[in-house]
């Protein structure tokens, strides 16, 4: 989490950053899962990602990331898969999420598109900001 936490700094001004740190994510409205893989040196976490229940029928994903050693295996594709079909099994209608429109970015929103997202406005008490990408999808 610090590594994404760092990177979201490096690419964006503070005022422009929605990262959530390990606090933040400890509230009752999300839930939050990690990706691990086997090493020779114990097991290594490999990605993360959370959903944040906005209301009973929206979910907003949240931080998605990928460690940078192992971006390109299918990681991001294995837990946006599990996202979206654990907000299916709560009940949500509604997925949406912020990313940047940075080309640091530009792997995430190819993913997101291609998983049935679509640009949209801000949402849930986000505001217009040129740093901001928002992009949402039905179940």
């Amino acid at each position: 989490m610090q590594e994404h936490l760092q990177d979201m700094y490096a690419v964006s001004p503070p005022e422009s950053v929605h990262a959530l740190d390990m606090d933040q994510l400890r509230q009752p409205d999300i839930a939050f899962w990690s990706a691990w893989l086997p090493g020779a040196d114990g097991d290594m976490l490999v990605g993360t990602g959370a959903l944040k229940q906005l209301d009973a029928n929206h979910a907003e994903l949240k931080s998605m990331r990928t460690s940078a050693r192992h971006r390109g295996h299918g990681i991001a594709r294995q837990l946006l898969s599990h996202l979206l079909e654990t907000a299916r099994a709560r009940g949500f209608s509604r997925v949406s999420l912020e990313t940047g429109p940075q080309a640091f970015f530009e792997p995430a929103r190819r993913l997101y598109f291609q998983h049935g997202f679509v640009e949209c406005g801000p949402f849930a008490g986000y505001g217009p900001d040129p740093y901001s990408f928002f992009m949402t999808r039905t179940l």
